[in-house]
C-alpha cells in the first residue's frame, strides 16, 4: 500500500532526529536503524557482518568511548526541548553503552543504502529510500543554513576568547589580593579588602562572636547579620543613644546581640570568633580607610574578657 504523503513527511522529519554528525559525517546508530527496521539491533548487527565486505569503514564505524560519551550528553540536552528523543533516553539510562562489547555502530549514507540488500525484504527496502531521503533533506537543510552555522560557530569562539579573558582577570585578581593569613595587613583603601576579611571571619564562628570596639555604629550590625544561626554575638563597647536605637530595631528583625558597656576606655580592638582571638588595628567601621593589620592572637578569651572587668 502507497504511503500517504503525510505520513512520508512525519517519517522523514523523525528520521531526521536521529541523523547526527560524528567524525565530520552524517552517520545514523545501528538502534535507530533497528527500530526503522523493525528488528533487533543484534539482528541488523548480524546480518551485516554476514556481509561485512559489502561495509567498509567509509560505510560503517564502531563509536569510541568517547564519541558515544558526548553524544550521550547532547541527546540529554536535545531531550529536554524535544519529546521524540524520550526512548532514546529511557535506552542510554538502562546503561547500554558503557561497555565497549555494547559500544553502537555508525552508518554512513552509503552504509544505510546497503542495508536493504542486506536484510533483503520489501520493508527493508522502502525504509531505506526513507532514511536516504532523510539523510538528502538534512543536506539541503545544512546547505541552505550555512552561513547561520558559520556565525553560530563564529559567536562561540567569541564567547570562549571572552571567558578566557575573564577568567585571566579574576585569576590577576586573586593575584593582587591580598591572602588570608593569621596576619592580614590592608593598605590605605583596602576598604573592601579589609570588610570581606572580617566578613569571613564572622561567617566562620561556630559558637560565639564577641567584639571589644570602642566605637562602633550599624555597619557593625549589619556585619554580624552574616553569622550562621544560632551563633550568638555580644558588642563591648562605650554607649551612645544612636547605636542603642539601631541594636534596638536591629534585634527587633534579626537574632539578638547584645550590648555590654565597657566599664572603661579601651584602647585596642579585639574581635573574638570562638577560641580565637584577634587584635584589630582600627575599629571595624573604619578597616582599610588607612594602614592597618588584623593579627590573630595566641592568648585565651577569657584572658582578653577577665581583663575587661
Amino acid at each position: 500500500m502507497e504511503r500517504s504523503m503525510m505520513f512520508e513527511q512525519f517519517t522523514i522529519e523523525k528520521i531526521q532526529t536521529s541523523i547526527y554528525t560524528i567524525r565530520g559525517e552524517q552517520v545514523m546508530l545501528d538502534r535507530d536503524l533497528s527500530q526503522l527496521y523493525n528488528v533487533e539491533t543484534k539482528v541488523l548487527n548480524q546480518a551485516v557482518k554476514r556481509n561485512i565486505e559489502r561495509f567498509p569503514e567509509r560505510f560503517m564505524f564502531h563509536l569510541t568511548q568517547e564519541e558515544w560519551r558526548n553524544l550521550k550528553s547532547q541527546l540529554v540536552i536535545l531531550n529536554e526541548t524535544s519529546d521524540s528523543l524520550r526512548s532514546q533516553i529511557v535506552t542510554l539510562k538502562n546503561g547500554q553503552g558503557q561497555h565497549s562489547k555494547y559500544l553502537p555502530y555508525a552508518f554512513t549514507e552509503q552504509g544505510v543504502s546497503q542495508l536493504s540488500s542486506v536484510l533483503k525484504s520489501k520493508t527493508a527496502i522502502e525504509v531505506s529510500i526513507m532514511i536516504m531521503d532523510a539523510f538528502v533533506a538534512m543536506r539541503r537543510f545544512l546547505s541552505a543554513n550555512a552561513g547561520m552555522f558559520q556565525r553560530i560557530e563564529s559567536l562561540e569562539q567569541r564567547q570562549k576568547l571572552t571567558d578566557q579573558k575573564i577568567a585571566q582577570v579574576l585569576q590577576r585578581m586573586d593575584e593582587l589580593s591580598p591572602m588570608v593569613t593569621p596576619e592580614q595587613i590592608f593598605a590605605t583603601g583596602c576598604v573592601w579588602d579589609a570588610w570581606n576579611y572580617v566578613s569571613q571571619l564572622v561567617r566562620n564562628a561556630k559558637v560565639r562572636i564577641i567584639l571589644i570596639d570602642n566605637f562602633v555604629d550599624d555597619r557593625v550590625l549589619t556585619l554580624l547579620t552574616k553569622r550562621a544561626k544560632g551563633v550568638t554575638a555580644a558588642i563591648h563597647s562605650r554607649y551612645t543613644v544612636q547605636f542603642k536605637l539601631d541594636l534596638e530595631k536591629h534585634n527587633e528583625q534579626y537574632e539578638s546581640v547584645d550590648f555590654i558597656q565597657l566599664p572603661h576606655k579601651s584602647h585596642d580592638r579585639f574581635l573574638i570568633i570562638d577560641d580565637d582571638v584577634y587584635l584589630m588595628g582600627a575599629s571595624v567601621k573604619d578597616m582599610g580607610t588607612s594602614l592597618c593589620a588584623i593579627t590573630k592572637m595566641k592568648v585565651t578569651p577569657d584572658m582578653i574578657l577577665t581583663l575587661l572587668k
